[in-house]
Parts: structure tokens; sequence; C-alpha cells
């Protein structure tokens, strides 16, 4: 096909119709058909958060959807503009609030290589960060399908999946100090080295959750009901995903093994032995299957780096002073400040030296002017961030590529022509946060 006939060629296009709630309601009334038009939403238990639909249905079937989005209006990337580089973690990690170590490692990523100092990180803090990462893409699923069970009426899916989940946070809390939101991937490396007794846990903890997930797959995978209210549900092939950026879960279950790790790998996952799940449904029981399987894999990858951090020592933060903030943070005997000696270590070197500290804390690093792009394999696909800077010691510009955001545009033609009781599924498969969404 020549260029002109390429130009030639008719494109298809998907259509996005918002609208006001008075337009949508008036255009109802005016067409002079039985319509009913309902809010689902915005405080919903299925929607993951507070997300508003509005539905256009003829008798049980959905005729239209319409999304509205914003109701949580956090303001994480505009705030980071006015905090340092590091600072700016504290912010991030918040966004997608059951995968905050994703979001901390994919702006950590971008920072830098803004610096130029990525192949400067540590091998222990790079395995350390694929570890947490891993762990948290199985917290994150184990929520997704606990809710997707209780969303179509299975309660005992739920209490299962949470208590799973809830053996991974008590890991993360005796690792950062904090269950969810831990500003614990930090450009240059991680905040600090593994307590005593870490390894040991999460070998314990890996067992155990490859029980409970086998446990969860007797719940559901063959489930009569749970099959009945998924399996040609909420459909979207390969070439939808593609036509609208869905990545991620919903995209492998259309056939297609896309996955950073493999495709564009960081921190290393070029070195670890895993495979990328798929199914080739494209409906909400494929993205179910590929979840699980993803799990499975995720254990494999834990236990690999298990096994290299029990023999791999090193720094945990990067070597150069100027960047990396103090990695052996010790709390003082009132569980509150920093300890005795770790302040005697920082003042009793040099004046110098304790000036460069308070400038490091209090100023940030300064990172060249330029621009970069960097994304990780977040549980819900290709989270991505880009960073413009000036030149200075804070961002000119964040601004993230969240893949709810990204996915929700496939409601509509997932739902459209269904069931409005499948919306409720539709939603579920999706897995979408809307603390990523309303950034």
């Amino acid at each position: 096909m020549t260029r002109t006939e390429e130009r030639a060629a008719p494109v298809e296009y998907y259509a996005a119709d918002v609208g006001d709630w008075d337009d949508i309601a008036a255009s109802a009334v005016a067409s002079g058909t039985d319509r009913l038009v309902v809010n689902m939403g915005p405080q919903h238990p299925s929607t993951h958060g507070v997300l508003r639909l509005v539905l256009t249905l003829d008798g049980e079937t959905v005729e239209n959807v319409r999304m509205n989005v914003g109701y949580l209006h956090t303001g994480i990337e505009k705030s980071m503009e006015f905090r340092t580089w590091t600072q700016g973690v504290a912010f991030c990690t918040r966004m997608d609030y059951l995968a905050p170590l994703f979001n901390e490692a994919a702006y950590s990523l971008a920072v830098e290589r803004l610096l130029g100092v990525a192949d400067r990180v540590p091998e222990r803090a790079q395995v350390i960060r694929v570890m947490m990462m891993e762990l948290n893409r199985i917290s994150s699923h184990l929520v997704a399908i606990a809710t997707f069970g209780l969303e179509l009426g299975a309660s005992t899916v739920m209490t299962n999946g949470f208590l799973e989940r809830e053996r991974v946070l008590e890991t993360f809390e005796l690792i950062t100090g904090v269950r969810m939101n831990h500003g614990y991937i930090r450009p240059g490396g991680v905040v600090q080295d593994l307590p005593p007794g870490a390894l040991d846990r999460v070998r314990r903890v890996v067992d155990e959750i490859r029980e409970g997930i086998a446990k969860l797959a007797k719940l559901l995978n063959a489930n009569p009901v749970f099959v009945s209210r998924t399996r040609d549900v909420a459909f979207l092939d390969l070439r939808g995903c593609v036509t609208l950026g869905v990545t991620g879960p919903v995209l492998r279950s259309a056939g297609l093994p896309w996955d950073l790790r493999k495709s564009q790998p960081y921190c290393g996952y070029e070195t670890y032995d895993f495979e990328v799940p798929v199914q080739h449904t494209g409906d909400a029981y494929g993205r179910h299957l590929v979840r699980m399987a993803e799990m499975e894999q995720s254990l494999r990858i834990v236990e690999q780096c298990v096994e290299r951090l029990a023999s791999l020592r090193g720094p945990v933060m990067i070597e150069d002073k100027k960047i990396g903030w103090p990695a052996r943070l010790a709390l003082g005997a009132d569980g509150l400040g920093n300890s005795p000696r770790h302040i005697a270590e920082i003042m009793g070197s040099s004046m110098e030296a304790l000036i460069h500290h308070f400038k490091l804390v209090t100023e940030g690093f300064k990172a060249p002017a330029g621009q970069v792009y960097a994304a990780v394999e977040s549980p819900r696909g290709e989270l991505g961030v880009h960073l413009v800077s000036e030149g200075g010691t804070r961002p000119y510009r964040a601004h993230f590529r969240d893949p709810s955001f990204t996915n929700l545009q496939a409601l509509p033609a997932m739902c459209e022509g269904g069931q409005v009781a499948d919306v409720i599924a539709a939603v579920a498969s999706l897995d979408p946060l809307m603390g990523g969404v309303d950034r």
C-alpha cells in the first residue's frame, strides 16, 4: 500500500460524548423513548473509589455509559512542583494507594535518569526494590480478587483475600515502618537496609501466601456462579485494548503478553526467571485468571530476590553524598527522633559535612535541565512519569500516566449493550484505583 492509499484509507475512531447531567436528561426526554438515566455512584461500593457512572438504561440493557471522575481532588502532581525531588516521593506514593511502592519506583527511576545516575544505584537496593514491588503486586491483586468476589456476592472470598494481604502488609511494616504510603524507595536507592529477620519473614510469608492463593482458586476459578457472572462478560478484544491504550492484566487477558518487566526491563528484571501469563478470552473471567497466575509468578521472583539478598552485601543508597539521603537511620529511645549515635555521626565528622547534610535535607539536590519519561509495570498496567526540570531543586512539572485512568476509558466499550448487573463485574475486572485517576 502506497502512502497515498494509506491516507485515503478509512480511519476508525472511538468517540466519547460526555455532557452535563441536565443535557443528558433532556436528551433522554427529547428522544421520546422509554429510557431511564441513573447515577451509579459516586459512593457505590463497586467503584473502587469515588467514581460516578451515568447509565442510560433500556430496561435492564445498558445503552450508554458516561464516566465522571475528579471527586478526590488530591492535586498531587501540582503539589510536587513546590517540593524537592526527594520530597516528591511522599506525594506520589499516595496516588494509587494499593500500589504505593510502584509509584515511588517509577518516580525514583525518572529522577535517577534525569540525574544520569541510573547505573550507579547499588545492586542490593535494586534487588530490594524488586522484592518489595512484587510483594506489593501480590497485595494489590489480592484486593482486586477479594473485592471482585464481594461485589458478586461472595463474602468468603473477601475475608480470605484480605487475610492473605494482611501478611504482606505486616511484612511491609517490618521493613519500612508503615503499612501503606511507605516513602521507602527514593532517588538513589531505598531509605534503609532490611532489618534483622526480614528475609526469614519473607520466606515464611511466601509459603503462607502460596497456600492462600490455592484456597482462593478453589473458591472462585471453578465456582459456577462466579464463572457465569464473569465469562463472556465485559468483553474487550485485543484491537480494542490497543486502540484505547489499555495495559496490564486487561491487555494480557486479550492475548498480548506485553509486560514492561520483559519488554523494557528496569531494576534488573531481565536477570529474573519468570513468565508473563496471558489468556485469550478478553472477558472478566480471563482478567481474573491472569491476576491469579501473576501472583504465582511474583512469588517466584520474590524467592529469587531472597536468595540473592542472603548473600549480597553492600550499600542500599547511592554513594554520592550530594544526592543520597542518609540510609542508616536509627530511632532514639523514645521511638521518635534520631538516635544520639546517629546524630553524633552526622555532627562529629566536620562542620562542612554538617552544613552539607543540612542543605541536602532542607534545599535538596539540583537536577540538570531537561525532561525524562520512565515507566514500570504496576498491578494495573503501565505506570509512567514524565518529569521536566529547569535545573533547580524541584520539578518544573511532574505528570503521571496512571493505568487506572487510561483503562477506565474502555468501560463504555465493555458495558454498552450488556446488562446493568454486568457493569459491576466490568468495573471490578478493570480494578481501577481512583487515587491514581484523580491525582
